[in-house]
């Protein structure tokens, strides 16, 4: 197991009897990166696998929004846990995250959570060979500082995709660890140049013929993705149609954009086909007054975002607790797999993307 609990030191953290963690350092990676290093409260320390993530709750604007980001530390350190966070323009969490986060700050958090992780996929053949764009580098970077800490005889093949030069993200580290140790390579991709700074490595977009002459094995390799959906969907199209057995490709992503007009219609669509099925509840959103209909075998989450509502979400089934919200009033069944607590759900909390109405609901956004 890659999840490491420490033989002798301090207890492991417990999200259930201390949800606090403390900032202990910030750091820049970029222009517009910043990682984010938090210690427990009470001292505990972390035991997850690499690739998994935390749910946080944070304090913006006065009211709490919750959010999952992956664990870019090792476990194989576990005093801490960091998040690498890409300032977006607009965004409100990030932003608020460059702006506010200082050491000593305190945030509350859920987990470890999360299937992807080369912990739960191994590679028959120890060959792994991880892909990431943009701000999806981190869950790789979990699993590639894991690996370098432990000395492991994985063969790995790190491959990143960048804007510019300046966009990529722990290239530092990642050249030491190639240097260091002859079963790690890193190699990089971008899309164009950036003022003052030369390139002579691969540049556009991750291309077959590119990933033939960093890894020509790869089709014997473990695959993992993570990146921007379009990425994602890119490098998963461009294996598929070059053969490879896709039981060996696992993706991860975190996407909170709003339905495409096309996925709005279908969704409209599909709606009225259930409504003929089945009884129909009305859901409340106190703060923005918007109201949309709900069949009782459609879950909340679902039902608005039907309707064009855009409600943070992830992993849509009740893991990460990123839909947490309050329940004014009304009856839900709701059927989650460990992403609220039950003095969660005592204060009246659901997660709407594993609730469905057994009434007329108002909820508390």
């Amino acid at each position: 197991m890659d999840a490491l609990a420490p033989r002798n030191g301090p207890a492991l953290w417990n999200p259930e009897e201390d949800e606090h963690l403390v900032c202990r350092a910030v750091r820049e990676e970029t222009h517009d990166v910043r990682t984010f290093v938090f210690a427990a409260r009470s001292g505990g320390a972390f035991r997850f696998e690499p690739g998994q993530f935390l749910t946080f709750e944070f304090p913006v604007a006065g009211e709490p929004v919750y959010r999952c980001y992956t664990i870019a530390s090792a476990p194989s350190r576990p005093d801490t846990v960091s998040i690498t966070v890409k300032r977006v323009p607009g965004g409100p969490v990030s932003n608020w995250l460059h702006d506010t986060m200082r050491p000593g700050t305190v945030v509350k958090a859920s987990g470890p959570m999360g299937e992807f992780s080369w912990a739960r996929h191994p590679s028959p053949r120890a060959r792994y060979l991880l892909v990431s764009g943009g701000s999806g580098v981190t869950p790789m970077m979990s699993m590639a500082r894991t690996g370098f800490d432990r000395a492991e005889t994985r063969d790995t093949v790190f491959v990143h995709a960048a804007r510019t030069p300046l966009d990529i993200v722990f290239r530092d580290e990642l050249d030491l660890m190639a240097r260091r140790d002859r079963a790690f390579r890193a190699a990089f991709v971008v899309e164009g140049d950036a003022p003052g700074v030369g390139w002579g490595g691969y540049r556009g977009r991750l291309t077959l013929p590119m990933l033939e002459s960093i890894a020509p094995d790869w089709r014997e390799r473990e695959v993992f993705v993570c990146g921007p959906a379009p990425f994602m969907r890119a490098v998963s199209q461009m294996l598929a149609g070059a053969g490879f057995t896709m039981a060996h490709h696992h993706e991860e992503s975190f996407d909170f954009a709003e339905l495409t007009g096309t996925e709005k219609t279908e969704a409209v669509e599909a709606e009225a086909d259930l409504k003929a099925e089945a009884r129909t509840f009305r859901i409340e959103f106190a703060k923005t007054r918007r109201q949309v209909d709900c069949p009782e075998d459609v879950t909340i989450l679902e039902a608005a975002r039907r309707a064009g509502i855009r409600l943070p979400a992830s992993c849509t089934k009740g893991l990460c607790g990123t839909c947490k919200s309050k329940k004014a009033s009304g009856e839900v069944a709701m059927h989650h797999g460990g992403g609220i607590r039950q003095r969660e759900i005592d204060a009246g909390q659901i997660l709407l993307c594993c609730s469905r109405p057994l009434s007329d609901v108002v909820i508390e956004r």
